[in-house]
């Protein structure tokens, strides 16, 4: 199915399931999205976030998160 879930009712967006990957308490302190830790790694790499680069971290964070 996509990774979505079907909605009753005609006319709503597809509710999406958010994943979460738990890691070891020394590698993280607080809870952070895959979007975030992308955006991170291309910003100590030297490439300049744009507004796309925004509505993709915010994408990515709905989708996926690191916690404790």
């Amino acid at each position: 199915m996509n990774g979505k879930e079907t909605t009753k009712q005609q006319g709503q967006e597809p509710q999406f399931h958010t994943y979460r990957v738990r890691l070891p308490g020394f590698l993280i302190d607080d809870e952070i999205g895959l979007g975030d830790a992308i955006k991170r790694v291309t910003y100590s790499m030297g490439i300049k976030p744009c507004g796309g680069c925004e509505k993709r971290a915010a994408a990515l964070n709905r989708w996926m998160h690191f916690s404790r």
